[in-house]
């Protein structure tokens, strides 16, 4: 995609930080203007996040303006605000292949650029690794300069403050700017959010400040007496004195759209000594009036013309896995007052908003907040209710010691809905669900299931709710494979595989959505077909008959091969003295990169012709 620069002047001389420094300072409102064009230009044609990046222009403008970078580390938290960021790093003319395959990463990312000095995707990391570097800095006596920018809601995360918390005890000369839109992709939730939205809205501080001062200007001794009591008031109603209680020096808010004021800003707190936070308020979408007026919805878009002032709409298809969970917990909502829903700010990415509005006093957005949500849900499981918790594969990571500790542990009655599992597609490595499989099955008393198709998912979403222990389910991001789910809600043995299809030498045991793939393999090889359903516990009793009648077994999965599915059947088989051989498919042991699902499975020989190669080259050494 070819764009003519003649329409981004200023842009067109900025295309690195340090030609950025070359402009006066009178011309960056212009240069974020074109900017901000560019962004829009660029991710309407080929799709990516959006809103975040239009409220983060003039802030990323005024701070590689002001710092040193790459010399003067920047992190940026919550990678979704730094595409205006790749756009001024040198990486403006691959704007356009964001998100794809072997295009620039969605997120900062170390192996791309100098200039992205933390390679991020979730979020609230920030703070923490700025420390870090802020104490590297000290003690090596360099001049190194170091910002944090947090925000779209990532200063929720219990991690954040405990980054805070440390920093304001140890003093490191370092800055931290928190982006405060009030949003993190779905609204910023929490007391938090709500006291700084309350007091700062108000127009009762403020007038009271400017005006005390206005009067008492011309009569010192009272003017100092008013800027006492302002300090006193200021502690009592505004954010500032929660940071400054933490050891930061608090500034703002400020206008986080207007350039000029924030390079005046940055530039002197950049010399200034210890820890400084810097509060400014954007808008998320700035500059786009669709984007603004709804920023959740255009937070990541699919090409669009932005001259419709509209997204395309959705072209009607088969039901997402996340579409059969957002059914289900109304259905089963509707049959037992007991269930508790539970996200860390993912309603609409889990498909909870239908049920957020029938249900909301059983709805819980915790807000960024992973462990949080998961120790919720044993409090709640503790007391008799019933919760079930959606979570996102590669964010149940972060709440893993809760998932031991505090659930599996003390046996209690949760169920996690685990979304965008195994492959996710454009997201890249941060987001790939490759290693739940792995993590969970090592838990005593968690079933672990893995539904093939829409039916099945609805099924055992049932069966791990009923269940009187710690259950998961997880499912693929995107559509199925068009199975209509029953409307009729039954239990599954647990434990039991499914027999798809008799054959004879190989058995191929499928476990979750690559059992569609891995159906012409077997019809083509004249192999047996086993949808494995459960990943703990698994069919004992189907593996030892499968043993007896095959001479070869190939285990297929969308997880990471090391400790997975399939690792599970090599120690059953290995105790079982199993002579027959035995292959394992599923994701290599490294990071997975960005891609469509399609164009990664096909990669990695998971789509029904790289099976079907494997396969054939199995039987080959029977």
């Amino acid at each position: 995609m070819h764009i003519d620069m003649t329409d981004y002047p200023l842009l067109d001389k900025a295309n690195l930080p340090e030609q950025l420094r070359q402009l006066p300072q009178e011309q960056l409102p212009q240069l974020s203007q074109e900017l901000r064009q560019f962004l829009l230009k660029t991710v309407s044609q080929s799709s990516g996040h959006f809103a975040s990046g239009l409220g983060t222009v003039e802030l990323t403008v005024a701070l590689h303006y002001v710092y040193n970078t790459p010399f003067d580390r920047l992190i940026w938290d919550v990678g979704h605000q730094a595409y205006p960021h790749k756009i001024l790093t040198g990486r403006r003319d691959r704007m356009h292949t964001i998100r794809q395959k072997d295009g620039l990463h969605p997120f900062p990312y170390r192996e791309e650029s100098e200039y992205d000095v933390l390679s991020v995707g979730h979020s609230s990391t920030s703070i923490s690794a700025a420390l870090g570097m802020a104490i590297a800095a000290r003690q090596a006596k360099s001049q190194r300069k170091v910002v944090a920018v947090i925000g779209d809601g990532a200063i929720t995360a219990g991690m954040a403050f405990e980054a805070l918390n440390h920093a304001g005890e140890v003093k490191p000369d370092m800055l931290v700017i928190l982006n405060d839109n009030e949003m993190s992709i779905s609204e910023n939730v929490g007391a938090l959010n709500q006291y700084f939205a309350r007091i700062l809205s108000g127009s009762f501080y403020t007038s009271l400040r400017e005006g005390g001062k206005k009067i008492l200007r011309g009569v010192p001794p009272l003017h100092e007496l008013a800027s006492r009591a302002e300090e006193h008031f200021k502690g009592m109603v505004t954010p500032g004195t929660f940071f400054e209680e933490l050891g930061f020096n608090y500034i703002g808010p400020i206008d986080g759209h207007d350039v000029l004021g924030l390079v005046d800003t940055i530039r002197n707190m950049r010399s200034l000594k210890g820890p400084q936070l810097l509060h400014i308020v954007t808008k998320k979408g700035k500059g786009y009036a669709p984007a603004e007026a709804d920023p959740i919805g255009y937070h990541a878009v699919s090409k669009f013309d932005p001259a419709q002032h509209k997204q395309p709409e959705k072209k009607a298809g088969k039901p997402s896995f996340s579409n059969i969970f957002g059914q289900w917990i109304c259905d089963m909502a509707e049959q037992d007052e007991r269930l508790q829903g539970i996200t860390p700010a993912m309603r609409e990415g889990s498909d909870l908003v239908a049920f957020s509005k029938r249900f909301p006093k059983r709805y819980f957005d915790v807000a960024i907040a992973e462990q949080h949500a998961v120790t919720l849900a044993a409090g709640l499981a503790i007391e008799g209710l019933k919760p079930v918790v959606a979570i996102y594969s590669s964010f149940l990571q972060r709440g893993y010691d809760q998932l031991i500790h505090d659930v599996a542990l003390q046996n209690l009655d949760v169920l996690f809905a685990i979304d965008r599992a195994g492959i996710v597609g454009a997201d890249g490595p941060t987001h790939q669900g490759a290693f739940d499989i792995s993590f969970m099955r090592c838990i005593p008393n968690l079933v672990v299931m893995v539904p093939s198709d829409e039916n099945e998912c609805r099924q055992m979403l049932y069966t791990g709710y009923q269940y009187p222990g710690p259950a998961a389910v997880r499912y693929p991001r995107g559509s199925g494979t068009g199975v209509t789910a029953s409307e009729q809600m039954e239990l599954l043995a647990i434990g039991k595989a499914r027999l798809v299809r008799q054959g004879k030498q190989l058995a191929i045991l499928a476990f979750g959505p690559l059992l569609a793939a891995c159906q012409s393999v077997a019809e083509a090889l004249d192999a047996t077909l086993v949808d494995m359903r459960f990943v703990k516990p698994l069919d004992a009793a189907l593996l030892h008959q499968l043993m007896a009648e095959h001479q070869a077994i190939l285990t297929v999965e969308d997880n990471t091969i090391m400790g997975g599915a399939g690792s599970a059947v090599n120690e059953f088989l290995l105790a079982q003295q199993y002579a027959g051989k035995v292959v394992n498919l599923g994701l290599p042991d490294e990071f997975i990169k960005q891609g469509t699902q399609q164009e990664i499975y096909s990669e990695l020989g998971l789509d029904s012709a790289g099976i079907l190669q494997q396969a054939s080259a199995l039987l080959s050494k029977i």
